[in-house]
């Protein structure tokens, strides 16, 4: 179905099917600003060799962390001067997630994407907070809602005036520390009118499968990320990391930065045959 055009700083663009799907890429947490540069370099050369448009992500607070040891991030004020300096030094657009409702309004003053977690999918006053803003809101879909769940999530934001939305599939909960992917979920949520993105990384995730950390299964990312292109999909979410076994945030779901534009090249492949469908 045809669905809003949502478009960043006037250059990329969620859901036009003349272009390739955007690409949202980065390391999971800010880790120390020289990676985070380096990754953002790297992922910047490779998108702009494929023609891909391409957002920086990365998580200024990781609020949800398995144990109350694991690492969360550089936290507010200095993630959001990291994220500032990538969008200088680089010239990229950057989104990030806010968890409490008063960052919302600090956070817009650099993020050109907000993100909404997905364990915070429903909590309404956020939801508000970040539409005010009037920055593009990604909402990542609950590992807890059903994909026509969304629609009320989307009424919570679009009350504010707010239409700059797009929509993330990251799958659902499957009994314990697992999650599955149901496809018939992206076209469901694209029925709500706006684009949709998704996740091949959290959706291999196996939420606190580690103990006291989540685990995952990167190898199944190849097969999901295909899956979910072929059913349709405006913009693609990868957490990506260069040494991934020394990530200090979900490195066992991460893509190899070394393996990623192989994986853009297959995926390319596979958009354009849809879209000319």
């Amino acid at each position: 179905m045809e669905v809003k055009k949502v478009i960043l700083n006037k250059e990329i663009v969620f859901g036009e099917d003349s272009s390739p799907f955007v690409l949202l890429a980065g390391p999971c947490a800010l880790e120390e600003k020289e990676r985070v540069f380096r990754i953002a370099e790297r992922i910047k050369t490779i998108t702009e060799k494929l023609g891909i448009p391409y957002v920086f992500k990365a998580s200024f607070d990781k609020a949800n962390r398995s144990s109350i040891k694991s690492y969360r991030g550089p936290g507010l004020e200095k993630g959001l001067k990291i994220l500032e300096e990538v969008k200088e030094k680089f010239d990229l657009a950057v989104i990030s997630d806010i968890h409490l409702p008063e960052q919302a309004e600090k956070a817009a003053e650099v993020l050109d994407i907000i993100q909404i977690p997905a364990f915070l999918s429903r909590q309404t006053d956020l939801l508000t907070a970040a539409g005010k803003t009037g920055k593009i809101i990604n909402v990542k879909k609950g590992q807890f809602l059903a994909p026509w769940d969304i629609d009320q999530v989307v009424k919570k934001i679009e009350s504010t005036g707010n239409e700059n939305i797009i929509l993330t599939e990251r799958g659902v909960s499957f009994g314990y520390n697992n999650l599955v992917v149901d496809m018939r979920s992206l076209p469901r949520m694209r029925q709500t009118g706006y684009p949709v993105v998704f996740d091949a990384t959290h959706s291999v995730q196996l939420p606190g499968g580690a103990g006291d950390t989540s685990d995952g299964q990167r190898e199944y990312v190849p097969h999901l990320m295909r899956a979910a292109l072929a059913v349709g999909i405006d913009s693609l979410f990868m957490e990506v990391h260069d040494k991934p076994e020394e990530a200090k945030s979900d490195g066992a779901n991460m893509v190899r930065l070394n393996n990623l534009e192989e994986l853009l090249k297959k995926g390319l492949e596979i958009d354009r045959t849809v879209k000319k469908w």
